[in-house]
């Protein structure tokens, strides 16, 4: 029983967690990647999409994650500017290793992984990037029948979920005597009941882009 009730609340925060993304697509403003190469709409990511959405972000006040980490005397690693967080697709990783020398710096090259999250793939100026199986992509709906990849920049204010009823998760359980039938079968499961919202519109973009490939 221990077991399944750790992947039931493991399930559970995944459900949040793609609730949130769908209404994120559907809510938040777009913006077309245009600093590509491959001639798409919209293009492949260029690093002055990233400086585009940080700029935007910037404008609009919005507060940024994570503070910078100062460069050190390490042979291959170079200093992060303090940064937005920006969901993409594991699919969308060979595309910021091809950025390498043009502003992408991997984690692996962080001056310290102290505060990098396990998920993190690396940082483009002012936005670190996480990835993500499941960030969402639209098959074949670029104006060249590519996949189209949103990939979700916030600031610390910009979304938020709200428990209802007074609880975020409720795990049940039932023993064979309460649960039937004829006091064989128990019940275990896990409810939620929560609102995702947006708490501030400005201070978050989904920026749509291609692979440069494909």
């Amino acid at each position: 029983m221990a077991w399944v009730s750790e992947r039931l609340a493991v399930a559970m925060r995944q459900a949040e967690d793609l609730i949130l993304r769908d209404y994120i697509v559907s809510a938040a403003t777009t913006i077309n990647a245009g600093g590509g190469s491959n001639g798409d709409n919209p293009t492949n990511l260029g690093v002055s999409d990233f400086s585009l959405v940080a700029s935007t972000l910037d404008t609009n006040n919005a507060y940024k994650f994570m503070s910078g980490v100062e460069g050190m005397d390490r042979f291959g690693t170079g200093p992060v500017r303090s940064a937005y967080f920006m969901l993409s697709s594991t699919e969308l990783q060979p595309d910021f290793d091809g950025l390498t020398g043009s502003g992408f710096l991997s984690q692996w090259n962080y001056p310290t992984n102290s505060s990098a999250l396990p998920a993190e793939y690396g940082s483009v100026y002012n936005i670190r990037i996480l990835c993500s199986s499941e960030a969402p992509v639209a098959r074949a709906a670029s104006a060249n029948s590519r996949d189209v990849y949103y990939n979700t920049v916030v600031g610390k204010q910009a979304i938020t979920h709200i428990n209802q009823d007074g609880y975020s998760m409720n795990l049940i359980y039932r023993d064979p005597y309460y649960s039937g039938m004829l006091a064989q079968n128990a019940t275990l499961a896990v409810k939620f009941a929560q609102a995702q919202a947006i708490t501030q519109d400005t201070a978050i973009r989904n920026l749509l882009c291609t692979r440069s490939g494909n």
